[in-house]
């Protein structure tokens, strides 16, 4: 099969193109700069559809990610690329089988997380920028008949946001972390490229492609916030004790920029539990294969073995 990537130079692009090679794929990398194999198309979301002559299916990862507040100036340089940038894939793709890759960012952080379903509202109580305009973009490949997908704090290998911002929390052997203890959902980058190839019927479910609606992606069980940050922490040598701030408190700090980088969105997304209900991916076949204590043993393997205790799995 022939397959576009978006995004291909990404964290998450660069993987799904990884795993579309290792299946025996032809890959076609669509950006501004080249993925890390296959044939490079350059393209700009905001300036023009794509050429996707001879393309089998998309796997749309290109995303403009920051933690933007609602209404910011810079949120029109979000909007171009996860809206509009959509608006141009899907027009280019026409009848393609297509995988837009969206953000667990688009559930409202209002109603309680935990166990969310696909029908969980989308439509407001967005803490920032980027969930805003990936729930606006989502809409549009919805009604396209593409297949949606909803990884949730996505890590691994190559990764730019989630363990290096843990790490540079860490001050005088200290980090601070907002509430108590809760159970998170977390997504291996392995485990959504898996799911995107799966989804075009290019992958381990089969030639088949997903039905056309929303699949939240994550690993097969939640994990204790805590023990992930400690986990986290051994494996890079670094020796840190935690500390709980009181939820309420941190809202606050963000909310008046008290604390640089503290961002209400940041807040709600270690203060709150989030646990993805997988049963509609795993209903196609689907299962998660890579766990974060993989990752860790592989990204440090130097360290002694850092183990990530998981919760039951309930209804994820």
């Amino acid at each position: 099969m022939r397959i576009a990537v978006t995004g291909a130079s990404g964290f998450c692009g660069s993987h799904v193109v990884h795993a579309a090679v290792a299946a025996g794929h032809e890959v076609l990398c669509y950006g501004r700069r080249p993925g890390p194999a296959g044939r490079h198309v350059p393209w700009d979301a905001t300036a023009a559809d794509p050429d996707l002559t001879g393309v089998d299916a998309v796997v749309h990862c290109a995303a403009a990610v920051a933690d933007l507040p609602p209404g910011a100036a810079a949120e029109a340089a979000q909007y171009a690329v996860n809206v509009t940038g959509t608006e141009r894939l899907l027009r280019a793709a026409g009848d393609r089988p297509v995988v837009w890759v969206s953000s667990a960012s688009v559930y409202d952080p209002r109603p309680d997380r935990g166990s969310v379903r696909e029908h969980h509202p989308t439509e407001g109580g967005h803490l920032n920028a980027y969930g805003r305009t990936k729930a606006a973009g989502e809409r549009l490949a919805l009604a396209a008949g593409a297949v949606v997908l909803r990884p949730r704090a996505v890590y691994g290998p190559g990764d730019p946001h989630l363990v290096p911002r843990l790490l540079e929390r860490v001050r005088h052997g200290r980090l601070l972390l907002p509430g108590g203890d809760v159970r998170l959902s977390l997504t291996a980058v392995q485990n959504l490229a898996d799911a995107c190839l799966s989804a075009v019927g290019a992958g381990r479910t089969g030639d088949r492609p997903w039905t056309p609606v929303a699949y939240n992606i994550a690993d097969a069980r939640p994990y204790r916030r805590d023990e992930v940050v400690r986990a986290v922490l051994a494996a890079h040598g670094v020796t840190a004790r935690i500390r709980h701030v009181p939820a309420p408190l941190a809202r606050l700090a963000a909310r008046t920029g008290r604390l640089p980088g503290l961002t209400p969105y940041a807040v709600d997304q270690l203060s709150r539990e989030v646990v993805l209900d997988l049963a509609r991916a795993r209903a196609q076949g689907w299962r998660p294969h890579r766990d974060l204590s993989d990752f860790l043993g592989e990204s440090a393997p130097e360290a002694a073995p850092a183990t990530v205790p998981e919760t039951e799995p309930g209804n994820a």
